[in-house]
């Protein structure tokens, strides 16, 4: 059984200077990266980011061309079997067999692990329980709903105590319940004091969850902090606005940068809901100022408000990107 890593220690990962090329792709850019020992650290990024790569040199999947990482106090690229003994890794597609039940594919990892066999089967029905598997865990594999199967991949992950347990968007693809499933089963393990470098498509997740948020853009790291601090960079206030005509919403864009003399990219549009918001520097002034220029263009507005700025903004500020996949 490897031993647990305190929250009082070094970091759980610290990378310095990573860089990764495929031909004449550069997925890593010279990243770096630090995430503190018993935390739920967020890695957010555009698709094409480096996101997947990180994750697989973490988990000693691929190596790093230059640069250095230490999970747990090992080196990826010197240690790897002392890195892989000590981590769990969860992707976004179970690794189960099909054919075998629930309780089977425990044993079976917890045994390829070192596990005895008494201990595997000790620790295959205590993840059942916790992961709610107790009635499933006889059934084949092939039988279960994409939420079941999640929370199997989890425990299996689980099977030797891991230090650091990697979530490669553990969620996506599951319907709300299965979500609020495995996250009740996530905030267990995150009271126990597990490490978890999570990257994910929902940034709720991140916001609602995460102890620190690292965001990856160009195969670099361009922001680390608190999902609070992130949102900062927005502004403290976003000014946002809704049409009486949703049809009219580029337009609508259009006239605010003219008449306020701002970069087209700086408003964002939602069509379908027919809204328009913008970082709110001058709090109050900001929408007025937006529902004026619209008025003067003969827009009409149906609704106007000041509200804090969501991650999702923070993100698209950072990036510019349209999706956090």
């Amino acid at each position: 059984m490897s031993e647990r890593i305190s929250s009082g220690g070094s970091p759980a990962i610290q990378a310095v200077g990573v860089v990764k090329t495929f031909r004449e792709v550069t997925a890593l850019d010279g990243v770096d990266l630090t995430v503190g020992s018993g935390t739920l650290a967020a890695l957010l990024g555009p698709n094409g980011a480096g996101k997947t790569t990180l994750v697989r040199i973490i988990a000693t999947l691929t190596r790093p061309d230059a640069g250095r990482i230490r999970v747990l106090g090992y080196d990826v690229a010197t240690e790897p079997a002392l890195v892989r003994a000590r981590i769990g890794l969860t992707g976004q597609y179970a690794g189960l067999d099909e054919e075998l039940g629930g309780q089977d594919n425990l044993v079976l990892i917890g045994r390829l692990a070192g596990l005895r066999r008494r201990q595997a089967y000790q620790r295959a029905a205590e993840l059942a329980e916790t992961f709610g598997l107790t009635d499933a865990v006889d059934r084949a594999v092939r039988s279960y709903s994409g939420g079941i199967r999640r929370r199997l991949d989890l425990a299996a992950s689980l099977m030797t105590r891991p230090g650091l347990l990697v979530l490669d968007e553990p969620t996506t693809g599951l319907d709300p319940a299965s979500r609020q499933q495995l996250w009740a089963a996530l905030a267990g393990l995150r009271a126990e004091g597990t490490t978890m470098l999570l990257t994910t498509q929902y940034l709720e997740e991140a916001d609602r969850f995460a102890d620190a948020v690292h965001v990856l853009d160009r195969g670099r790291i361009v922001a680390s902090g608190t999902a609070a601090q992130l949102k900062a960079c927005v502004g403290s206030r976003v000014a946002e606005i809704r049409l009486d005509d949703p049809a009219v919403v580029p337009a609508a864009a259009r006239t605010l940068a003219r008449r306020l003399s701002l970069p087209l990219a700086e408003i964002r549009t939602d069509a379908g809901a027919g809204q328009l918001s913008l970082a709110a520097r001058h709090g109050t002034a900001t929408l007025l100022a937006m529902a004026t220029a619209l008025q003067a263009d003969g827009i009409g507005v149906s609704d106007l408000s000041l509200r804090l700025p969501s991650l999702d903004e923070a993100f698209l500020a950072l990036t510019g990107a349209g999706t956090a996949a």
